[in-house]
């Protein structure tokens, strides 16, 4: 049996890397964005500002009537945005998710130094309250992160989610339709060897690209990461897993490409869109937020975040990491339950 799966694996390996363009664009295509993005952004920037609003505690301590605040509040295109708990503003203010935040209870404002965003956003708060100034400043300086390596990780992501989606769910349907499955399906190779290689192929071709990626942006901008690089590597080995077993019940019993190609594009744009890859749902509709929550891309690259940004460990990440299992083996055991040498 394991010679068998060897085999196979072997073969679907050589079959990735012989084709240079698929390989070169798993590989090249992930540096493009991150080298794009580090030219057009070379700090946090976005179009809208977003300012934290600390909630009332129900002291009665209520400053909101001040009027550096309500002129603050006036002002159009920025986004205010109630956090019920001090703590999580300053959390998300960190990680860029918001510009500033404002505890009206103690008429202070945080910013981050790192962040021109918050610069901007400082510089209305001042001038909203002219020569009367009711805040008191503070600032973090050294724990902010640029733009691009908050991007990176969902960049890294995003692109084992592609590899892995193709590289299994629209492969084994060209498989099928072209008649190579249903040769399989005589041959001394039973359905589980034959999905256990595709599965280890898949994961080393997937793996080996992520660390590729990370090498090259390494040496290009020196990007690190502050936590264990064996718990990165374990994220993006659980989410690899994940995103082929969708990919294996994607194409457990379709012969169409087409279709194959249709659905993996309904099921990865929503994720790309949602999973914060390219920008932060910080003061999204609360429904969006939760639905962001169940998809299979967002633990991976929040818990990628959390490992490279903030040095995270597995104990910090684990109930991304038990949610990973959870849905891979919900996948895993849908596709192989489905799955079918020939369509039927």
């Amino acid at each position: 049996m394991l010679y068998r799966i060897w085999t196979i694996f072997i073969a679907r390996t050589k079959e990735f890397y012989r084709d240079r363009t698929a390989f070169g664009w798993n590989v090249i295509f992930p540096l493009l964005i991150i080298i794009g993005f580090s030219v057009v952004f070379r700090s946090e920037s976005s179009p809208l500002l977003k300012v934290g609003i600390v909630a009332s505690d129900g002291s009665g301590k209520d400053n909101t009537k001040n009027t550096q605040f309500e002129e603050f509040m006036k002002l159009k295109y920025i986004d205010f945005i109630v956090f019920q708990s001090k703590d999580k503003a300053i959390d998300s203010l960190q990680k860029f998710k918001v510009d500033m935040v404002l505890d009206t209870q103690h008429n202070t404002y945080f910013i981050n130094d790192s962040s021109p965003n918050g610069y901007i956003a400082e510089k209305l708060l001042k001038g909203a309250g002219s020569n009367h100034t009711f805040f008191s400043r503070y600032s973090f300086k050294g724990q902010g992160i640029r733009y691009v390596e908050w991007l990176f990780p969902g960049i890294l992501g995003m692109n084992a989610m592609f590899n892995s989606l193709y590289g299994v769910g629209y492969v084994l349907v060209m498989y099928r339709k072209n008649g190579i499955l249903k040769r399989f399906s005589v041959a001394p190779v039973r359905p589980f060897e034959f999905l256990t290689a595709q599965i280890l192929s898949r994961m080393f071709v997937m793996l080996a690209t992520t660390i590729i990626v990370y090498i090259g942006t390494f040496l290009l901008y020196g990007f690190q990461c502050k936590g264990s690089l064996l718990t990165l590597l374990l994220v993006f080995a659980l989410g690899g897993f994940c995103m082929i077993s969708l990919g294996l019940l994607i194409a457990s019993r379709s012969d169409s490409q087409e279709f194959a190609d249709g659905l993996i594009n309904i099921i990865t744009w929503p994720m790309m869109f949602l999973s914060e890859v390219w920008f932060s749902l910080e003061g999204a509709r609360p429904w969006v937020q939760k639905i962001s929550q169940l998809l299979p891309l967002t633990p991976i690259v929040e818990s990628a975040r959390m490992v490279m940004n903030e040095g995270a460990s597995l104990f910090d990440i684990r109930y991304h990491v038990l949610y990973l299992v959870a849905i891979s083996g919900i996948f895993l055991l849908a596709g192989s339950v489905l799955f079918r040498w020939d369509r039927k």
